[in-house]
């Protein structure tokens, strides 16, 4: 569902992907609480919910139901946000999903699903969102990745791959950026394992990771959204276990950060 906008507004326009549950949905809260309007995007039909709830703040919330996974969902959700004739002063791309399971084991198409959301479709908004912002030289995005994307990742091999993809891409773009000493800022938001459906649907309950302690979705998007705020390069959200299981990964080999990964990730039965 998407909407024209004719009246003349004054609250700046933020984009969330992601947003029908978890961190997605906390961070449309974030931007609705301090001052933004906000378009809304998910797959499932929960989005319209979660735009109902977003809207108890008193923000303008345009409801996207798209499929992020699809070049024709992204060109459907980037279309509506350029509908409303206002500039995108923010987003949050935050779309993504995983799978439990050893490569060899795990079907393609699953696979492929994974990579077209987590990097294909997360990589299409973010060139749409700063071709866009650098042109107006103004506008903050903040990306979705994770403590995942620094360590190989057994039992979840194309998840973590997939944010590696993004940490990296991200940083590049930031030292892009930098270079053409733009206003535009690009941070990376780095999560642990948070309380959401994420375990669930990526068939991670029976995992140590899935059961083991979580941080919760409002603490890391509140972690996300100042960051995002304060223009930092990346945040590490949102408990000091994450902190320092990210402090950790930057001293231990490659071969002991997926040994470890396996222990946490491998289903138990």
């Amino acid at each position: 569902m998407t909407q024209n906008v004719t009246e003349p507004q004054t609250k700046p326009l933020a984009l969330v992907t992601g947003a029908s549950s978890g961190i997605g949905f906390e961070l449309a809260k974030q931007f609705a609480e301090h001052g933004f309007d906000v378009v809304v995007n998910a797959e499932d039909a929960g989005i319209e919910k979660a735009a109902m709830l977003v809207r108890a703040s008193g923000a303008h919330v345009v409801p996207v139901q798209a499929d992020l996974r699809t070049e024709q969902g992204v060109a459907q959700l980037w279309s509506a946000v350029q509908q409303l004739g206002r500039p995108l002063e923010a987003a949050a791309l935050n779309a993504g999903v995983g799978q439990s399971g050893a490569f060899v084991d795990t079907d393609w198409a699953d696979d492929l699903a994974i990579m077209q959301l987590n990097v294909v479709g997360t990589a299409a908004l973010l060139k749409l969102a700063l071709v866009e912002m650098t042109a107006r030289n103004s506008g903050r995005i903040l990306v979705t990745s994770s403590i995942a994307s620094t360590m190989p990742g057994a039992y979840q091999p194309v998840y973590n791959a997939s944010k590696s993809f993004i940490q990296s891409l991200t940083e590049a773009v930031q030292a892009e950026l930098a270079d053409k000493d733009s206003a535009v800022t690009v941070t990376s938001l780095m999560p642990g394992p948070v309380d959401t459906n994420f375990f669930d649907r990526a068939g991670l309950d029976d995992t140590a990771m899935g059961q083991g302690p979580k941080d919760g979705a409002d603490a890391v998007a509140a972690q996300g959204f100042e960051a995002l705020m304060s223009g930092e390069r990346k945040v590490v959200a949102a408990s000091l276990a994450t902190k320092a299981q990210e402090a950790a990964t930057k001293v231990m080999p490659d071969a002991l950060k997926a040994a470890a990964h396996k222990v946490m990730a491998k289903p138990r039965d």
